[in-house]
């Protein structure tokens, strides 16, 4: 046992003081990334999880919702008040977000020692990730969580080599406020725990300090848990939600296991796989061997739930480190069968793919702007239309969640009501109020609604998601009728 210990201090002990940081190239990397992500804003139209966002954060925010913790839309809600209207205001967070991720995946290679070009070519694979790419500009939680995965690898990188810690406190806090953001990050702390626990550096469990970050952190995360047990944790309903999902968007298991490596990007993808290969295999790298483990672990769970495939996106950057710093070490043997040279030509190619995505988003975020615009342009017209005496005791519910969305955040410019459906976080939220005995319906078809009104018309027949319909008798009070109305699954 003692020689056990002697062992794992041996390579744990604190690491040689880093390189300095390549300001130049990785800054100059984050600011083709500001440029190209903001630029990619400018002709796009909204996408609708980021309408969703706008929704709740305008007539709903609260400590929680049915299927989201409430950073997004508290941002939302503030960049709103700050520039309503503003797609490009709006989008400055996620922005924002995306251009701190590559700063601070170079940092974590920094601090494993990686020079110059290590930081720079870890930089480089954060900006081009493909998920990244397509949706670093989209005010979501998926668009925030990748930085705060980054901030927690840098945070337990810089602890191994400094071993002061005050970073556990911090450490604990960022997890703190990634779970009021997204809640796979609890998922990832207690990956990493276990992963500590059987690779090492075991020391990290026994700083008092790293239980004091963690209670801070519960503490900061405690309002959204306490809305979830209040409201029955339709959170973790949401993950069968996802699986069926998964078969009509990723193809599956199979689709999401391959887009989980792939979301890497080009150069990422092969610079993933070798970076996994270099904590497994070097000596120098197995302080940290917990991250692959962590890494392995998540992608067997996010495969086989099935999760979505930008789960693993958080740590694309600190295991591209590791491969960037693995390189570095051939080099500096004179080692050249994986010659330097070779990168930029999957740089190249990465940056061709990052562009022709930049193009996909604005193009996708255009069509779906459309879409939505025109949703609630019939809503308006059919809703407006009504007799007066008829009108104010309608209320307008969506199809969907992201019907419902659209004509919330279009409110403003086509004069509609607050908008509420029984789908997703709408249907946790207040229902109509009880004067309110007439639906106006927006979707496919109000099948939910025939058995508790006496009679149900079509008013306009937009097709699928954006037929309106007049549903008018209401048999039940509201308050009967809206659990009954209440499911995560769309459509």
């Amino acid at each position: 046992m003692e020689i056990v210990t002697t062992l794992e201090a041996a390579v744990t002990r604190p690491l040689p003081r880093t390189v300095p940081f390549a300001r130049g190239p990785v800054l100059s990397v984050a600011a083709v990334v500001a440029a190209a992500q903001l630029a990619a804003s400018l002709p796009g139209g909204y996408w609708f999880d980021e309408m969703y966002m706008l929704a709740i954060g305008r007539h709903h925010l609260d400590w929680g919702s049915a299927d989201q913790p409430p950073v997004a839309p508290l941002l939302a809600a503030l960049m709103d008040a700050i520039a309503p209207g503003s797609i490009v205001a709006l989008r400055l967070p996620a922005v924002l977000a995306t251009v701190a991720a590559v700063v601070v995946a170079a940092l974590v290679a920094r601090e494993l020692g990686g020079d110059r070009r290590a930081q720079t070519l870890t930089a480089g694979v954060q900006a081009t990730g493909l998920w990244t790419t397509l949706a670093g500009h989209w005010l979501t939680p998926y668009a925030l969580e990748p930085v705060q995965w980054l901030v927690v690898g840098w945070l337990l990188v810089r602890w191994i080599r400094t071993r002061d810690d005050r970073l556990l406190m911090v450490l604990g806090l960022v997890i703190g406020v990634a779970a009021q953001t997204k809640f796979q990050v609890l998922l990832l702390a207690a990956v990493l725990l276990l992963a500590v626990l059987a690779c090492g550096p075991r020391e990290l469990l026994r700083r008092p300090m790293l239980w004091v970050g963690a209670g801070a952190g519960l503490l900061i995360a405690l309002p959204t848990l306490v809305w979830q047990a209040l409201h029955g944790w339709p959170q973790l309903k949401m993950t069968a939600v996802v699986a069926a999902e998964a078969d009509a968007l990723y193809a599956g298991r199979p689709g999401v296991a391959v887009t989980l490596i792939v979301m890497a990007g080009v150069a990422g993808t092969a610079l993933l796989l070798y970076g996994l290969w270099v904590l497994v295999r070097s000596g120098e790298m197995r302080p940290y061997r917990f991250f692959a483990v962590t890494f392995v672990a998540l992608y067997a769970v996010f495969a086989l739930t099935p999760g979505r495939p930008y789960y693993l996106c958080g740590l694309y950057g600190i295991i591209a480190a590791a491969a960037a710093l693995g390189l570095q070490r051939r080099r500096e043997a004179g080692r050249r069968r994986f010659s330097w040279v070779a990168w930029p030509a999957y740089a190249v190619s990465a940056a061709a793919a990052g562009g022709l995505l930049l193009f996909t988003a604005t193009t996708i975020t255009a069509a779906s702007d459309d879409i939505g615009e025109a949703i609630a342009q019939r809503a308006s017209a059919a809703y407006h239309d009504l007799p007066p005496g008829v009108r104010e005791h309608t209320a307008l519910m969506g199809g969907s969640y992201i019907v419902a969305a659209y004509l919330d955040g279009y409110s403003l410019q086509y004069d509609l009501p607050q908008a509420h459906s029984g789908n997703r976080g709408y249907g946790w939220f207040p229902p109509p109020s009880e004067d309110e005995d007439t639906v106006l319906f927006v979707g496919s078809d109000p099948e939910p609604l025939r058995p508790y009104f006496s009679d149900v018309r079509m008013l306009a027949d937009g097709g699928p998601d954006a037929s309106v319909w007049l549903c008018s008798g209401r048999e039940l009070p509201w308050d009967e009728l809206w659990p009954r109305l209440r499911t995560l699954t769309v459509g």
